[in-house]
Formats: C-alpha cells, sequence, structure tokens
C-alpha cells in the first residue's frame, strides 16, 4: 500500500512539474515577445541597462524541491505549534508544504475510487486546482483569511523526512463575516437585506473545511488534536464561534465534532436537506 501511494505521488509530482516547466516556458517566450515590443515602440527613448530579464515566479511555475526537509525548531515560535505523541501540528510555512497539504486533501477526495481508469489524471487536476486554491486563499480579503493547517510526523536526531513523507493531516481555519443579515454561515436572506454589511469583530467567525487525515495515521489522535490546534489560532484570532459543515451520512466526523464541543445549528438543518449536510458550532 505504501509502495503504490509513493508511486502514485512521483507520477503527479512529475506531471505537475511538467506542466509547470511549460508554463514557465511560455510565460517566458511571452515576457520576450514584450519586450522586443517594448523596444520597438520606444526607440527614442534610452532604457537602463538590464543584462537578464526578471525572473517570472508564479504558484504553478516555480520549481518545488519535494525533498525539503521541515523546519528547524529554531524556527518556529513555540506559540505556533502543538506537539502530540510524535507530531506536531502548525501552520503550512511553503509551496512545497501547500503542495502536499493539496496532494492529501486530492487522494482523501477520490481514496473510495482506486479502480477509475482515470484516478491518476484526477487526482493531478484536483492536487493543482487545490494548491492553487491554497495560495489564494492565504491573501487576506475585505478582512477574511485563511490558515492552511498540517500535522507533520516529528523528526528526531536520527531521522529527517522530507515533507512529502512527513505530513500525515491538514485542514483550512478560515476567518469570514456575516453579510445581509446572516445568522449563521451561508443562511438564505431576503434580498431587502444585502445592504446592511459591516465588518465588525462581532459578525466575524471561523469556518473549518478540508481535515482530512492519512489513512496510515488515523485513529491515532491526529483529527482531534488538530482541531484543538485550530481552535486555539482561533482564540487567538478573537473569534468568537467556530463552524463546520460536515456530511449527515458521515457519523465518525459528527462524534468528533460533537467530543471537541460543537453543537448542532437546527434551524440551518432544512436549508442544507438537498446537500445532505448538517452545520456545527463550537462557541468559545
Amino acid at each position: 500500500m505504501t509502495k503504490k501511494r509513493s508511486r502514485r505521488i512521483a507520477k503527479v509530482q512529475e506531471e505537475s512539474m511538467a506542466n509547470a516547466e511549460k508554463i514557465a516556458e511560455i510565460k517566458a517566450k511571452e515576457f520576450d515577445e514584450k519586450m522586443k515590443n517594448k523596444k520597438i515602440e520606444e526607440l527614442s527613448v534610452e532604457l537602463p541597462a538590464q543584462p537578464h530579464p526578471p525572473h517570472l515566479e508564479s504558484s504553478r511555475d516555480r520549481a518545488l524541491q519535494f525533498n525539503r526537509g521541515q523546519p528547524s525548531d529554531k524556527d518556529l515560535d513555540p506559540d505556533d505549534v502543538f506537539e502530540f505523541g510524535g507530531y506536531v501540528a502548525r501552520e503550512a510555512m511553503c509551496d512545497e508544504e501547500y503542495w502536499t497539504a493539496a496532494f492529501l486533501r486530492a487522494e482523501t477526495h477520490w481514496e473510495d475510487r482506486n479502480h477509475d481508469r482515470y484516478v491518476e489524471s484526477h487526482l493531478r487536476k484536483y492536487t493543482d486546482q487545490e494548491f492553487n486554491e491554497i495560495k489564494k486563499r492565504r491573501n487576506v480579503q475585505f478582512g477574511n483569511k485563511c490558515r492552511c493547517i498540517v500535522t507533520m510526523k516529528k523528526d528526531s536526531k536520527d531521522v529527517k523526512r522530507p515533507v512529502l513523507k512527513s505530513m500525515v493531516g491538514t485542514l483550512d481555519l478560515r476567518t469570514r463575516h456575516f453579510v445581509g443579515g446572516e445568522t449563521f454561515p451561508e443562511e438564505r436572506v431576503k434580498p431587502s437585506n444585502f445592504g446592511s454589511f459591516r465588518m465588525t469583530r462581532s459578525n466575524r467567525y471561523g469556518y473549518i473545511a478540508n481535515l482530512c487525515v492519512s489513512k496510515p495515521a488515523r485513529r491515532q489522535g491526529v483529527a482531534t488534536n488538530m482541531l484543538y490546534f485550530a481552535i486555539k489560532q482561533a482564540k487567538l484570532d478573537e473569534l468568537e464561534r467556530v463552524y463546520v459543515h460536515v456530511e449527515r451520512k458521515n457519523k465518525t466526523a459528527q462524534d468528533l465534532y460533537k467530543k471537541m464541543g460543537f453543537q448542532m445549528i437546527e434551524r440551518a438543518t432544512p436549508q442544507l436537506e438537498e446537500k445532505q449536510l448538517y452545520l456545527l458550532c463550537l462557541e468559545i
């Protein structure tokens, strides 16, 4: 099982990097063409010497170093990490960790479809899309922000693992605001209420999404402790409540959240009938 997963990760990596190289090559050609056109248009202007064109970099065309190791303890603030057993929960810190979190989410999403002949293609596309989304969500917009939280195997004096082989869990902790008269996330409200949006501390809330744990690390307290760390971060962000949507058929997840103190929002249940979800909330 482990060898099969390693081969799958390697294949997805290879295809992602091949796409990234193509994008980088196209962007470099576009840049050269723009520079030529600019010189033609500005023949009367003396341009400063520029021996090398600036490097064009994006979340996809930068070469990811998949053998990159974890940050050392001295690079981490003790208040920003939570250690338990042989693991540590913290916020993701680099592109390699964002990519690995994206792959873990893709793998979890498609884990029951291993016999699908196109599963490798689905994994690659899902990973690339989620990687880009994680990068976008990290940028604070309109007062909303997102923490990509990960759980890693702890390095020891004799064992140093690359990021790819260290990550066992991930989730998003998002800061949102109630808008248009909402009393819970994504509530359907009357159009007449949409003009009443204000970003204040009282209408902010936390929202947990994309919680997943790799199969080999399940039933070891990873999800519980990762949630505990996320709630601690929500308190530091001065949030008063945290919400999460859970599938109605996922009793294991429901039990996990209820054990952490989350309670069901009954008034949201009828609205979520079609999506077969429940909305849970934790007052902190």
